[in-house]
């Protein structure tokens, strides 16, 4: 999980396919990428400010009674705990100080679930930089806290009525405005998708994620290293993020994507949003709508990297039910009192169905990346049958 080079390519995964007249954007964002990656005074700066106004670090927490129940040792790295509520902030200001220093003025970012939204309109809040974040109307709906949260933040929200009106087609918005308004606009991809460099650029500033909770198991854990690291995954980025800080240990790297939105293992390679990677597809190459419970997970692809991952065998992604992933959010508050997002509830779900088979033997150690609270949820649990 290292620099993929100009050509922004994991394997056979990735690169750039993009109207010739975003080229340049692509172009320069890389260019600038560089720069402030090899300055340690944007690293100092950015560090800080994860510190002193995001929180960081986030803590591992040891799931106690749920590890008693399933008979194995469950460590959940908290990203719950960061400011705005999931991990999508790490990344958020990264791009954001990355963009005042390109010298724009606004933000665009799509969103699904929110929580990306949220982040965004909260860094330009910070930064003094404007807002506007499309996002499907369906989200719209299903997510009207966050909404409220975003415009309260000072953001503008523009709903998408076209296709599924979920976050395939927020991105899709967001792309064609960024189009026309790139010379001042910064587009704030949320996940390691999108051309080049975004799937590189996002999961660098998501590795915090990994790299502290490699530390924090190696204290609190006699071998060191978990058995198993899990997260979620839709387009990927606190999966990656995680998996950076693991790639190079014994643990083996389990993505759980939603049964409905299963693009690794129900896809086939194809180009979606700017890049090369797994994709839902027919049989004639158009793109198919996923469906899941979650609307952070709502997305036809998963990053390029990840397809790499699955190629090179070091990471195995599987997929869970509407059903388990709502139960496991149940089961995860009522045994430790920690509503998770029905997002990271994928992850959960799937250690409950693995604990205890051969895929997680009794007394196996395993991590899993939190990457949200369940307050945005709350609402479309309560209307669930």
């Amino acid at each position: 999980m290292d620099d993929p080079g100009a050509a922004g390519r994991f394997g056979r995964f990735g690169g750039r396919f993009v109207p010739e007249s975003l080229v340049p954007a692509c172009e320069e964002l890389e260019e600038a990428f560089r720069d402030a990656w090899g300055d340690p005074t944007f690293r100092a700066t950015l560090n800080q400010t994860l510190e002193l106004y995001a929180g960081r670090p986030t803590p591992v927490t040891p799931a106690l009674r749920l590890s008693a129940e399933l008979g194995v040792t469950l460590l959940l790295k908290r990203e719950d705990l960061a400011h705005t509520g999931s991990h999508k902030i790490n990344n958020v200001l990264g791009q954001a100080l990355l963009a005042r220093r390109m010298g724009k003025t606004r933000l665009l970012a799509e969103t699904g679930a929110g929580q990306h939204g949220v982040a965004t309109a909260t860094a330009g809040a910070l930064l003094g930089l404007d807002v506007t974040v499309f996002m499907g109307e369906r989200d719209m709906e299903r997510q009207a806290l966050n909404v409220f949260r975003m415009r309260l933040l000072g953001a503008e929200v523009i709903g998408v009525s076209s296709g599924s009106r979920t976050l395939k087609d927020a991105c899709n918005e967001a792309l064609r405005h960024w189009v026309a308004s790139a010379d001042d606009a910064h587009y704030c991809i949320g996940s390691v998708m999108g051309p080049h460099p975004y799937p590189w650029l996002v999961r660098e500033f998501q590795r915090v994620i990994g790299e502290e909770a490699r530390g924090q198991c190696a204290s609190l854990l006699p071998c060191g290293t978990p058995d198993v690291v899990v997260a979620c995954v839709g387009g990927g980025s606190n999966a990656a993020g995680t998996f950076a800080g693991f790639v190079d240990t014994p643990a083996r790297l389990v993505g759980v994507e939603p049964a409905g939105g299963a693009a690794m293992t129900a896809g086939e390679p194809g180009v979606l949003h700017g890049f090369y990677s797994h994709v839902l597809q027919d049989e004639n190459g158009q793109i198919r709508e996923a469906h899941s419970v979650s609307a952070g997970l709502d997305y036809p692809g998963i990053g390029p990297e990840h397809a790499h991952l699955a190629d090179l065998g070091r990471a195995s992604y599987l997929s869970v039910t509407d059903d388990e992933a709502i139960a496991a959010v149940a089961r995860l508050a009522r045994a430790e009192g920690i509503l998770p997002a029905l997002e990271s509830a994928h992850a959960l779900a799937w250690v409950l169905r693995a604990a205890g088979t051969p895929e997680l033997p009794p007394g196996s150690t395993v991590l899993v990346t939190l990457s949200g609270r369940g307050d945005k949820d709350a609402d479309q649990l309560a209307r669930l049958p």
